[in-house]
């Protein structure tokens, strides 16, 4: 019978500075842990050796989720994806130095020029992704794509758009399934039928059904029953990531209640 873990996204507090994030590792409950490698937490050599020093005491697993601000692997800008692919590429070996156990990348995202180049922007997501996968391989990382939704500009939202990057490239790459993103395209259900072997990490945050608003479980519309269930008939056994901005502890509790 699978187990998911359960595990705590620092997002929560990214408006923190980070030794202020760190401190909140000795509290943390839960033994995953997501660091996101972005704004105050942006990673440098003293902070991986300061994370390494607290995980240790404290036996957490990390997960890292890749900077994904002014972050664009689809831009049809040389010089803005050469800087995007830079920046993921010195992630990529935080993470290894981390030995997180996934690294989380963010797909391409249309511009205000894409209509002027139909498809070009997916054939240079799909080149992005094939590059970061081979840089992956030499730091010993797995890698998975994050779902986002289509309001926001992504390149991949939807079960369809994972299976062409399967089919056109055939990598060995995960899917982060972002519940909280799905529920904004009703696709939450569509990706567990079709593609419940290729889901190796969740994100979870609650909303209702408009705007990404990382809500704490059970305070949006969601349903966490069923998806509980859900997660049941699939046999998932990898990490279920509370990615709640508010109400962290409540859904981290909550969660664990369902998933046992």
């Amino acid at each position: 019978m699978s187990q998911p873990k359960i595990g705590v996204s620092m997002l929560y507090c990214l408006g923190e500075p980070f030794k202020k994030m760190l401190k909140r590792l000795d509290t943390v409950e839960a033994r995953y842990v997501e660091i996101v490698d972005d704004g105050l937490h942006a990673l440098n050599k003293k902070r991986v050796n300061a994370l390494k020093q607290a995980t240790k005491s404290c036996e957490i697993k990390l997960t890292l989720h890749c900077p994904f601000a002014d972050i664009n692997i689809a831009s049809p800008s040389k010089t803005m994806l050469s800087a995007s692919l830079r920046r993921l590429k010195q992630s990529m070996a935080y993470a290894s130095q981390l030995n997180a156990e996934l690294w989380v990348l963010h797909p391409g995202l249309l511009t205000g020029i894409s209509p002027f180049y139909p498809g070009k922007e997916w054939l240079q997501n799909v080149q992005s992704i094939r590059l970061l996968v081979e840089m992956s391989q030499e730091y010993g990382l797995r890698v998975a794509i994050e779902n986002l939704p289509q309001k926001y500009g992504s390149i991949m939202k939807t079960p369809e758009d994972f299976t062409r990057l399967y089919k056109e490239t055939g990598l060995e790459v995960g899917i982060v399934l972002d519940v909280g993103h799905a529920n904004l395209e009703n696709q939450t259900q569509p990706f567990l039928a079709q593609l419940p072997d290729k889901i190796w990490h969740f994100h979870v945050s609650d909303n209702i059904g408009e705007v990404d608003q990382h809500l704490g479980l059970g305070y949006g519309k969601i349903d966490w029953r069923h998806f509980a269930q859900s997660l049941k008939r699939i046999n998932f056994n990898g990490i279920v990531m509370v990615e709640s901005v508010f109400n962290v502890e409540e859904s981290y509790t909550k969660l664990k209640q369902l998933l046992a």
